[in-house]
C-alpha cells in the first residue's frame, strides 16, 4: 500500500506547489519575530532619573546648563557603581524653598551631600529618550522593574500552554483550521495590545498572543514538512527557521524608524491580518486527512498538487494508508521517556539542551539590549550571523554528523560568553564580534536540537518525546528575563558567566548521545537502547564485506 511519501515521489517532492506553500508559510515565520524577541525594543529601558518638582524652576532661575542641573540635584552622579542610586533615589529636599542658592544649592543644607537623607522617587521619572517604550509609559523601573520581567515571562507561559494545547487541537481538528484561528486571534490581540490603556490590559493581550503565536508557527512548520518529500524535509525546515532570521533584520529597521512602542506594535501586527487569505491559498494536509480516514478529501488535494506540479496523477490512490499505520498500535506513556537507561539519558540531555538553547538565545539578545551602545545596529549585526549558522548546519550534519557540530556550537556559545566578559568596553567592535560568534553558536545548537530530537526516540513515543523535551524551551524562556535583568543589577556581565557555564555543560552532554547520521529512524525501544552498539557492529560488518570482496577468485 502507498504512503504519502510514495505519492510525493510521483507528483513532486518540491515543485511549484510546494514552493508556493513554502513562501506563504515562511511569511508566517517572518512575522513571529516581533513576538519572540520584540521585548528588546518594546521594553527598552533608557537612562532615567527621579522627577523632582521645583528643580526645573530653580534651574531656569539660576540659568543652569543640563549638566549643571544634574550635578547639583542628582545623588551618586559620576559613580559607575551607583547607577541604581541616581536612577531610583532622590534627595529629601523641597526644591521650591527660597533659601536654596544657585551655586551648589545643597551646601546650605549639609556640609557633605552624603549626609542628606534619600527617599525613593516620589513623583515619577524623567527618561532621556526621544521615543517611548512600555518601560517609559508604565514606569517599569526601580521597584517596578520586575514587571518588565513578568511581561516577557508571560509570553513564554503562553508559548508553553499554547504549543501543547493547540498542538493537540491541530492533530484533532486539522492543521489548516487551527492555523487560521491562531492567525486571527494573534492579529486581534496584537492590535489590542497596541491600544491597551493599562499595564494589566497590555499584559493580558501579550499573554494571548503568546498562547497562539508560537502554536501557529509550529503548525506552519508541520504543514510545510508534511507537504514536501522526505529528501527535502530537513532543508525546508532549516530555511523555514531562516525566514525568522530575516524577520530579525527587518525588525531592527522598523524599530529604528518607529521609536514609539505603540506604533511599532501596531505596524508589526498589521501584516498578520493578510494571512487570513490563506483560507484560499493553503489546503489541508493530505497526511492529516489520511490519518483521519478522510481519503476522498486527501485524494482531491493530491490531484490538485499533481496538476499544479505538472505531474500525472498516480493510478493507485485508493491504496493510500497513513505513514504510521504499520504494525501494532502502541499507547505512549510519559514513563516510556525515562523507563529504560538509554532513552532516559536521551530525555534528560535533550531537555537540558532545549532549556539551554532558549536561555542563551533569548538571554544574549536581551543582554545585548542592555549593554550595547546602539541596540539597533548591534541587533542587526548579531542577526546576520544566523544565516551562516543555517548554511553551516546544511553543510555539516549530513557530512560530519549531528553530534560534533552540535557539541561544538554549544561550546562556541559558552566560550564566546566567557571571553566577552574580559573584553574592555572601549574595544566595542571586538566585543560585538565575539557576541556574534556566541549568537551563531547558539543558533546552530537551537536548530540542530530541533532536527535531532525526533531521531533519538522510537516511533510510538516520538511525538511525545519531542513535545515534552521542547517544552523546556518555553520554561527556559520564562526564567530568562528574571535571570538577565536581575543579575545585571548585581554586575552587568554576570549573566554571561551563567550562560558560559550552561553552554559548556550542554556541549559536553551532547557528546554522550549516539550519532544518528545516515541511520533510519528507530521503530522500537530495543533499537534505541542498542543504537551505539549496533552502529559499531554495522561498521565492522561493512568493513569485513568490503575486504572479502577484494580477494581475487582463482
Amino acid at each position: 500500500m502507498l504512503t504519502m511519501d510514495d505519492i510525493l515521489d510521483q507528483i513532486g517532492e518540491f515543485h511549484l506547489f510546494q514552493k508556493q506553500i513554502f513562501f506563504f508559510l515562511a511569511l508566517l515565520s517572518f512575522t513571529f519575530t516581533p513576538i519572540y524577541v520584540g521585548i528588546v525594543f518594546l521594553g527598552f529601558s533608557p537612562p532615567h532619573r527621579c522627577q523632582s518638582p521645583g528643580v526645573s524652576e530653580l534651574s531656569r532661575r539660576c540659568g543652569w546648563s543640563p549638566a549643571e542641573e544634574l550635578n547639583y540635584t542628582l545623588p551618586g552622579l559620576g559613580a559607575a557603581d551607583e547607577a541604581s542610586l541616581r536612577q531610583c533615589m532622590q534627595y529629601a529636599v523641597d526644591w521650591n524653598q527660597s533659601t536654596l542658592g544657585c551655586l551648589d544649592p545643597l551646601a546650605s543644607l549639609a556640609a557633605n551631600r552624603s549626609q542628606l537623607p534619600l527617599v525613593p522617587c516620589q513623583h515619577g521619572w524623567v527618561y532621556d529618550t526621544p521615543g517611548s517604550s512600555i518601560v517609559t509609559e508604565f514606569d517599569l523601573v526601580c521597584a517596578n522593574s520586575w514587571m518588565l520581567d513578568f511581561f516577557q515571562s508571560a509570553v513564554n507561559v503562553g508559548f508553553f500552554v499554547g504549543s501543547v494545547g493547540i498542538g493537540y487541537l491541530a492533530d484533532r481538528f486539522g492543521r489548516k483550521f487551527c492555523l487560521l484561528v491562531t492567525i486571527l486571534i494573534n492579529s486581534v490581540s496584537g492590535v489590542l495590545m497596541a491600544v491597551a490603556p493599562t499595564y494589566a490590559w497590555m499584559l493580558t493581550f501579550r499573554l494571548i498572543q503568546g498562547l497562539v503565536s508560537k502554536a501557529g508557527w509550529l503548525i506552519g512548520y508541520i504543514l510545510i514538512t508534511e507537504f514536501v518529500g522526505q529528501s527535502y524535509r530537513r532543508t525546508v525546515g532549516i530555511f523555514y527557521q531562516a525566514s525568522f532570521t530575516v524577520g530579525l533584520l527587518v525588525l531592527a529597521g522598523v524599530a529604528y524608524a518607529l521609536p514609539h512602542w505603540r506604533w511599532l506594535q501596531f505596524v508589526v501586527t498589521l501584516p498578520n491580518f493578510s494571512f487570513l487569505l490563506y483560507y484560499w491559498c493553503i489546503p489541508e494536509s493530505p497526511r492529516w486527512l489520511i490519518s483521519q480516514n478522510k481519503n476522498a478529501k486527501a485524494m482531491s488535494i493530491i490531484k490538485y498538487i499533481a496538476k499544479k506540479n505538472g505531474r500525472p496523477t498516480p493510478a493507485s490512490l485508493q491504496n493510500l494508508r497513513a505513514d504510521e499505520e504499520v504494525g501494532e498500535k502502541l499507547s505512549p506513556s510519559f514513563l516510556d521517556l525515562v523507563r529504560t537507561p538509554q532513552i532516559r539519558k536521551h530525555t534528560l540531555i535533550l531537555m537540558y539542551n532545549w532549556f539551554t538553547s532558549s536561555v542563551l538565545y533569548q538571554g544574549l539578545i536581551m543582554h545585548m539590549g542592555l549593554s550595547g551602545d546602539n541596540i539597533y545596529l548591534d541587533f542587526f549585526y548579531s542577526a546576520l550571523v544566523e544565516f551562516p549558522a543555517a548554511f553551516a548546519i546544511i553543510l555539516t550534519i549530513d557530512r560530519v554528523g549531528r553530534r560534533y557540530p552540535w557539541a561544538v556550537s554549544n561550546m562556541m556559545a559558552g566560550v564566546a560568553c566567557l571571553v566577552s566578559i574580559f573584553i574592555p568596553d572601549d574595544l566595542h567592535g571586538l566585543k560585538v564580534a565575539v557576541a556574534c560568534l556566541g549568537r551563531m553558536g547558539i543558533t546552530m545548537a537551537y536548530e540542530i536540537v530541533c532536527l535531532v530530537n525526533a531521531e533519538l526516540y522510537p516511533t510510538f513515543i516520538r511525538n511525545l518525546g519531542v513535545q515534552v523535551c521542547s517544552s523546556l524551551c518555553d520554561i527556559g524562556g520564562i526564567f530568562t528575563p528574571f535571570l538577565v535583568y536581575r543579575l545585571t543589577e548585581v554586575w552587568l556581565e554576570l549573566p554571561l558567566v551563567v550562560f558560559a557555564v550552561v553552554g559548556l555543560l550542554a556541549g559536553g552532554l551532547v557528546l554522550l548521545l549516539p550519532e544518528t547520521k545516515g541511520k533510519a529512524l528507530p521503530e522500537t525501544i530495543e533499537e534505541v537502547e542498542n543504537m551505539q552498539r549496533v552502529r559499531k557492529n554495522t561498521e565492522k560488518v561493512i568493513y569485513l564485506q568490503v575486504k572479502k570482496s577484494d580477494v581475487p577468485l582463482n
